[in-house]
């Protein structure tokens, strides 16, 4: 079957630049595009109003993603583009629509400031529930977002893209994850920034007077542990740059700092089977809502 850059298509700005960023990618990966829009159907009485008549109901399902496609394909000559309809839950249709997808990729509203980005409800459920990478991508963000400034300072896509961001957990690390970020900055041909943040035990932490020598060994230790993990990896994509970042303190906070000079930020999403439901992780939680470039959720075990 042949695979897909799967884009969520609801006509909102975010939704948009989501569409191009699919475009953009669907062209490096050399795969087509689909545009997928979900009308989640209304209760009858709804669906009587005038508002809601049949009309608009067309306008949302066919005229909207037939013009954004239309765009794209004006745009990106070379990228073979489809639109598909789906009725239903909009979080549960996407999930669907991302097993046969390479990467599905969605829209997050841009807050401004320290206020980060909201990822609403569809967006974390299709995460959630996805077993195929997604992509998370912000309102306003354009192709020059993701490459440096020219040489006058001005923004450009037609310079190198920005170094690929890997939030790395040395404790559990896995290949799905580590592959994933070495082909997307070898794909982009970058370097890849791989950001490791780490504290104490407990037992270090608490009741124990302050110790530089203690804390120069923690440090030296978890920055050989990201050294061991990415060893193998470095031999695999020797084209790749890598630059390895072990530092004291919140790893979503690293990340996220990071985040403002990547390209893409790739962070993890351990698959949980249980009665409790799926969960994200609190630092991709974290990276969802308050990185400045998009972000990769990748499933692991």
């Amino acid at each position: 079957m042949l695979r897909t850059i799967t884009v969520g298509l609801d006509g909102s700005q975010e939704s948009r630049a989501a569409a191009e960023w699919a475009a953009r990618e669907a062209e490096l990966r050399g795969l087509p595009l689909k545009i997928v829009h979900v009308w989640e159907p209304v209760p009858e009485p709804m669906a009587q109003a005038p508002l809601l008549g049949a009309e608009t109901q067309q306008h949302w399902t066919e005229r909207i993603p037939r013009e954004v496609a239309e765009g794209i394909r004006l745009r990106h000559p070379g990228v073979e583009v489809c639109t598909e309809q789906l009725s239903g839950h909009p979080g549960d249709a996407l999930a669907k629509a991302a097993k046969e997808a390479e990467l599905l990729v969605l829209g997050s509203r841009g807050l401004g400031g320290i206020g980060g980005f909201m990822v609403g409800s569809v967006g974390l459920s299709a995460v959630a529930h996805t077993d195929s990478p997604v992509v998370l991508v912000r309102a306003l963000e354009t192709a020059a977002d993701e490459h440096e400034p020219d040489p006058a300072g001005v923004p450009s896509a037609a310079t190198p893209f920005r170094p690929v961001v890997l939030g790395l957990d040395v404790e559990h690390p896995d290949e799905t994850l580590i592959a994933f970020a070495f082909a997307a900055a070898e794909l982009r041909a970058t370097s890849l920034r791989v950001v490791h943040g780490w504290t104490p035990p407990p037992y270090y932490a608490y009741g124990t007077p302050a110790n530089p020598a203690l804390h120069e060994a923690l440090a030296l230790s978890a920055s050989q542990a990201v050294t061991e993990v990415l060893l193998p990896w470095r031999k695999k994509f020797p084209d790749v740059e890598v630059v390895e970042v072990s530092r004291y303190g919140s790893a979503a906070v690293l990340v996220v700092d990071a985040s403002r000079e990547a390209s893409l930020v790739v962070v993890g999403r351990r698959v949980r089977r249980s009665p409790l439901g799926a969960h994200i992780g609190h630092v991709t939680h974290s990276v969802l809502h308050h990185s400045t470039a998009p972000v990769a959720v990748v499933p692991h075990s």
